[in-house]
């Protein structure tokens, strides 16, 4: 029976052990993050297309193009924040996250809206949120800003709960992300906690 499950089920499986890792490497630092998270979001595409989750699949198609900036940003960008070759970690500044915050709110509701009014999608609002949310954890990762993990953390609460519906509704594959998703959970928080050390003892 298991057998059968991971037959059936390969491409998720692939698909989960590449997030896994990009988190893992994403936690150290290490900018190889960005490569495998590119993996990650093209087979994460596939799959959240067949369960019909088309905002999800919008945030993937996103996550490829800001794994490859976040890559270059890490490497080449940030001149003011880079001490021998590194980029280091920084905060947002209060007013810039009050404004993502209000962008994620007006843009969920317009995005579940208009997912809900023309296309056969489902979940809408609870998908949109996770996607425009991403959005703006996906880029404030890459600008390596310590308050990602707190935009993370919330994401995957709501992932995890949408992908378990989704699991009994349609595609038991799906288990594996609700899986996936409840492990970073404690990866998010993992990461703040290693950013935040690196905040304290990096060189200015």
């Amino acid at each position: 029976m298991a057998l059968q499950f991971l037959i059936a089920n390969w491409f998720e499986i692939i698909g989960v052990a590449s997030g896994l890792l990009c988190v893992l490497l994403l936690i150290r630092e290490n900018v190889l993050n960005f490569p495998i998270g590119l993996i990650y979001a093209v087979i994460t595409t596939v799959v959240v297309i067949r369960a019909n989750l088309f905002a999800d699949a919008l945030l993937n198609g996103y996550y490829i193009l800001m794994n490859a900036y976040g890559w270059y940003y890490w490497r080449r960008g940030g001149a003011e924040r880079r001490d021998a070759g590194r980029l280091l970690v920084a905060h947002i500044s209060s007013a810039l996250l009050w404004r993502l915050a209000g962008v994620t709110l007006i843009a969920s509701l317009a995005l579940g809206w208009g997912f809900g009014r023309f296309t056969d999608a489902d979940l809408t609002y609870a998908d949109s949120f996770t996607t425009v949310a991403s959005f703006v954890a996906m880029w404030m990762t890459a600008k390596k800003y310590l308050e990602c993990w707190h935009v993370w953390f919330v994401v995957d609460v709501v992932q995890v709960v949408l992908y378990v519906i989704k699991g009994y509704d349609s595609n038991p594959g799906l288990f594996l992300y609700a899986g996936l998703y409840a492990v970073y959970l404690g990866l998010a928080v993992a990461g703040y906690l290693a950013w935040r050390n690196s905040l304290v003892t990096q060189s200015p």
